[in-house]
């Protein structure tokens, strides 16, 4: 086996690969440096060579010479992960996903999809467009469902619909020395031998390449209707939402917005919505349902001091509002132009979410950082997009020396350090507070078990040593 030497691959594998590949193998600096970043704030780290794969037998024949000559392997999806997913601490070879883009079946009486990883969410629905279903997943970015699984997605209708982790039903996986496995079935339920479908979702390509989905879809709801609403403080605006999910009300979406954030969206977005804290809402269901959840939510609201309802009930409306929520993190980015952003999120129980953003804030405050707060709040999870100079080094490490504290302040109150963002290469100090010496032994268990020299995607989830 020829040992890589950084930054370098060795020729036998490179001549390899030519062969294989031709002009679908690239090293070139242009694609390397593309690869080798994400939307995360930490440094770039470029593969020493980017393959464009375009289906299962690309990924076997990669990795097998990837196992053969000794080569770490990162796959990439859309590059849209906020922790570091792609970058390539080792060197070694980016798989790129993205052109395998096929969706393979989809089944509208059994309400479920086949497709290749590199398909995205937007891709999908609108294949399901005259069917009657939808994929509810929406993390945001027009992410690829590879990568969604890779890194246990969820977004803004996960308290609804849940997360990859529920809407993943069985999958296709290469693993590190090009062995192939498929995973789960569609049945709704199995009791047969381990779930290994849910241990490669979340997993952030640690364990092998997903090469194929089989994934939930839901039916379009027969009414749908959104609205948003202020609040003078933003404990108020956080006592509506936890009594909105103890009462058991089966709102879709449920997002808080602080009010810095709603002076960026305005900025960028070109909106007129209230600068203060605000919730958006979406209603799924009957006409009926969607009139009393609306109306057992505005009550809830007004109790705690909400403004009225401002309501976006037409197609188009809902999707310029909800577009305005997604935009968040680039608008935060305009409020201090030449700032970089750090962006970091924990979940917590929802009865503990209120004490858990007071807190943050009052950190935040003793800390003098800007950190505009959104949050998937019905899930008890919220995101802090913390703005820094990058030339400035006292307020960097003023940055990490907070979510350092917030990770450990959510795991403190029974939560996690990632709701949604995952570990990466930014919070692996974090896994043992979090599972224990025991859990995270076990974790490195697995890994060590299906990826015995270390090639997958290293330098992620678990601490160096």
């Amino acid at each position: 086996m020829d040992t890589p030497v950084s930054g370098k691959l060795p020729p036998a594998f490179i001549a390899a690969m030519r062969l294989r590949f031709r002009d679908r193998y690239s090293d070139s600096a242009a694609v390397r440096l593309q690869h080798g970043r994400d939307e995360s704030a930490h440094a770039p780290q470029p593969p020493d060579a980017v393959l464009f794969a375009e289906d299962a037998e690309d990924v076997v024949a990669a990795a097998r010479l990837c196992d053969e000559h000794g080569v770490p392997m990162i796959p990439f999806g859309a590059g849209t992960s906020l922790e570091g997913h792609v970058l390539a601490p080792q060197g070694g070879l980016s798989v790129d996903l993205s052109r395998a883009n096929r969706i393979l079946a989809i089944r509208p009486q059994d309400l479920d999809a086949t497709v290749q990883p590199g398909v995205t969410r937007k891709q999908l629905n609108a294949a399901l467009h005259d069917s009657g279903l939808f994929f509810p997943i929406d993390p945001g970015a027009d992410a690829t469902l590879g990568g969604m699984a890779a890194t246990r997605a969820s977004g803004t209708n996960a308290v609804r619909y849940g997360t990859m982790r529920d809407n993943v039903l069985g999958m296709e996986v290469v693993l590190a020395d090009g062995r192939l496995v498929k995973t789960g079935s569609r049945a709704r339920k199995s009791s047969a031998g381990y779930d290994l479908t849910r241990l490669f979702v979340g997993s952030e390509g640690t364990l092998g390449f997903i090469t194929e989905l089989t994934v939930r879809l839901h039916p379009l709801p027969e009414a749908v209707s959104a609205a948003v609403c202020s609040f003078a403080e933003i404990d108020a605006a956080v006592r509506t939402v936890i009594e909105t999910i103890q009462m058991g009300v089966p709102v879709a979406r449920i997002e808080l917005l602080d009010a810095l954030a709603l002076t960026a969206i305005n900025r960028y977005s070109k909106t007129q919505l209230a600068e203060a804290p605000t919730l958006f809402f979406e209603f799924h269901g009957s006409p009926r349902a969607v009139e009393e959840q609306a109306q057992t939510v505005q009550d809830l609201a007004a109790a705690n001091g909400g403004g009225d309802f401002a309501w976006a009930t037409r197609p188009e409306e809902r999707s310029r509002l909800w577009q305005a929520r997604h935009d968040a993190y680039f608008a935060c980015l305009g409020l201090r132009p030449g700032s970089r952003a750090l962006a970091t999120d924990v979940c917590v129980p929802i009865s503990r979410l209120a004490e858990c953003i007071a807190a943050t804030r009052a950190d935040l405050a003793q800390s003098s950082l800007t950190a505009p707060l959104v949050g998937h709040v019905g899930d008890g999870n919220f995101h802090l997009v913390l703005l820094c100079d990058p030339d400035d080094d006292g307020e960097t490490a003023r940055i990490h020396a907070f979510c350092a504290r917030l990770a450990e302040r959510a795991i403190a109150l029974d939560g996690t350090c990632t709701g949604e963002h995952g570990i990466g290469v930014g919070k692996s100090d974090y896994l043992e507070s979090e599972h224990g010496a025991v859990a995270v032994a076990a974790m490195r268990a697995i890994k060590s078990a299906l990826d015995p020299k270390g090639l997958m995607n290293p330098g992620k989830i678990f601490p160096a040593g």
